[in-house]
């Protein structure tokens, strides 16, 4: 299979990959000489009209996404019984492979992967397409640190009815509960299985597993996942919550779409709190202490006198004590103690103002940016809120300088992964990226941007990229032997403008197309200008009258007709002057063509 090529312009170079359904070879397009990525059908499946049907079907479905975090599908085809696909090639390591060699992610890196592979399925659901196979092995890093989802090889368009019912597509570790009965599937199950992955990123096992994959199944519909943060106490709560929120066994409970988890992954990077609530550990609650069989059977006898009185004495004591501390505490006795109060919200000199009031000092001023906070005032204090400090102490504040503010970079004539790594560097974040044609930048760099360049904005704020895809090349009308006005429509529908120039023809009739420039069928930028030859006809002239003339005259006369001259003699007593044509006078010829001329000569002398 290494030497062969499909398409007669994919040359395969080696196997890469194997899945289920498909080989995966890489491959040289030999026509633009790029690398490539070409998946090709197992033979066995080949003859099968269910597989094939879903082995097009993902080349279609794909081919309508256009993301940086989704791999672009270029083309596919049949070559003789064998189905491919081609795709971009990746480089890059699975998320697989990086757990398996490397251990648990560090849950930041986890949840920024997540997020990307978030905006991959907002943009596929967004086209009613179901990935329905999310895991590790189809989520490829590559060196700059995009995420790309691939493998839409059992992805389906959510209103098609492509496998029988019952049928599980899938694998067993990572599907969701719904997808193991068998039922009908939304965006929340692939939101299920890259909750899954998330749980194995985060904590390098996978929270279901089993002998077989029935087993597994089983599991992922009937038992609850045991909470990350019990695995590896280093995860944060926030990001515990986001995975067992897209977790839940009933999909209603889960996010309602991949640009609501995505938010929440932002909330986790950011260090702000998810939208969902984090897990808070069960308290355990002590059950009450029996009393034993020898209590029960020997009941304790009622103490002396004495000791009771004792007793109470004592109890007194302690009260007396309790009292004379407390009110120590509050102030009674020696220096006295206020409670500190609330300064969150407040100004620096409302805090001032507040902090007189109950005899303590505003101590140290620092300032911080807070996407949260307005600016000016105070997102934390020390000592905290209710701590009892001396009268007349300090207390520290840090406040809001507001969102910390950035220039937008000029992107514009980047490549597009220049300018998404020139985001990250400034601390923006992608919003979305629009593919258009583009006649004056080269195919993946960026057109347009907004924000536009040097604009300040808040860090954080979403940028869109309009990125070139090359020149749209459209294939040129034949319009040779139309009017001029139909050509000029049939260029004009097909997005081209056109241009006349005329010349003679004696095979085409006047006013129809000779020929055009670039010719028909020919595949060029749109919107280029194309040149249509109109035909003016034969080239004719009217045969001048040159009778009478001097030979010399007439062949001057001729030739300024363009007409060639052939003179014959004949005696006569006009000696010199022209007697007779052929064509005749007035006659009609074509440009070139011979006029014969006979000349009178004198007789010879006697």
């Amino acid at each position: 299979m290494d030497d062969l090529t499909f398409g007669r312009r994919y040359k395969t170079i080696e196997k890469i990959g194997s899945g289920g359904m498909a080989d995966v070879y890489k491959a040289v397009d030999e026509t633009l000489g790029r690398t490539v990525a070409v998946k090709v059908l197992h033979p066995r499946y080949a003859s099968d009209p269910a597989f094939v049907a879903r082995f097009r079907q993902e080349a279609q479905a794909a081919a309508n996404l256009s993301h940086p975090n989704i791999v672009n599908i270029y083309d596919w085809g049949r070559e003789g019984d064998t189905y491919y696909i081609v795709m971009e090639f990746v480089r890059g390591t699975d998320l697989k492979t990086l757990v398996t060699e490397h251990g648990p992610l560090d849950p930041r890196k986890a949840a920024e992967y997540a997020a990307q592979v978030c905006a991959a399925l907002s943009v596929a659901h967004g086209y009613d397409i179901i990935h329905r196979d999310i895991k590790p092995h189809n989520i490829v890093l590559t060196p700059d640190g995009i995420v790309k989802v691939m493998d839409f090889g059992i992805a389906r368009a959510g209103n098609t009815t492509m496998t029988q019912t019952g049928s599980v597509l899938g694998t067993a570790q990572y599907i969701s509960p719904e997808q193991a009965q068998g039922r009908t599937l939304g965006p929340a199950s692939d939101l299920y299985s890259l909750g899954v992955v998330l749980y194995e990123l985060t904590t390098g096992v996978l929270p279901f597993d089993g002998d077989t994959p029935v087993a597994v199944a089983l599991k992922q519909v009937n038992e609850e996942p045991r909470p990350p943060r019990r695995r590896r106490e280093s995860i944060p709560p926030d990001l515990e919550a986001v995975i067992l929120r897209a977790m839940r066994k009933d999909p209603a409970e889960r996010y309602t779409s991949a640009e609501e988890m995505r938010d929440d992954l932002r909330r986790v990077l950011a260090g702000a709190p998810v939208a969902t609530p984090a897990l808070i550990d069960e308290t355990s609650v002590l059950p009450a202490v029996g009393r034993t069989r020898d209590s029960a059977r020997h009941p304790a006898r009622s103490p002396r006198r004495g000791p009771q009185v004792l007793a109470w004495v004592l109890a007194l004591a302690a009260l007396l004590a309790i009292g004379l501390f407390a009110a120590w505490a509050l102030g009674l006795f020696g220096p006295s103690t206020v409670a500190v109060p609330d300064l969150t919200g407040l100004t620096q000199q409302e805090a001032s103002s507040t902090l007189t009031g109950v005899g303590l000092s505003l101590g140290t001023v620092k300032t911080t940016p807070d996407p949260e906070a307005a600016k000016g005032t105070i997102i934390s204090q020390d000592p905290g809120v209710g701590a009892r400090v001396p009268k007349k102490s300090s207390i520290d504040i840090v406040v809001s300088s507001g969102v910390e503010s950035v220039d937008v970079p000029d992107l514009v004539g980047l490549p597009q992964e220049d300018a998404l790594r020139a985001l990250r560097e400034t601390g923006l974040q992608l919003d979305t990226i629009a593919p258009e044609y583009s006649t004056s930048f080269a195919e993946g760099t960026v057109m347009r941007q907004t924000p536009e360049a040097a604009e300040k904005v808040a860090k954080g704020t979403a940028v869109t990229l309009v990125v070139s895809r090359g020149t749209q090349l459209v294939s040129v009308p034949d319009v040779t032997d139309l009017t001029t006005a139909e050509a000029r429509a049939s260029l004009a529908a097909a997005g081209f403008t056109a241009s006349t120039s005329s010349a003679f023809s004696d095979t085409v009739t006047r006013g129809r197309v000779i020929s055009q420039n670039p010719q028909g069928g020919v595949s060029v930028a749109a919107g280029a200008r194309v040149t249509v030859t109109v035909s003016q006809g034969p080239d004719t002239v009217t045969v001048p009258d040159v009778r009478g003339m001097a030979e010399a005259d007439a062949r001057t006369t001729l030739q300024r007709a363009n007409l060639r001259v052939l003179v014959n003699y004949q005696v006569s007593p006009d000696d010199g002057l022209v007697l007779t044509q052929n064509p005749i006078p007035n006659a009609s010829a074509r440009r070139g063509d011979t006029v014969t001329i006979w000349v009178g000569q004198a007789p010879p002398a006697q």
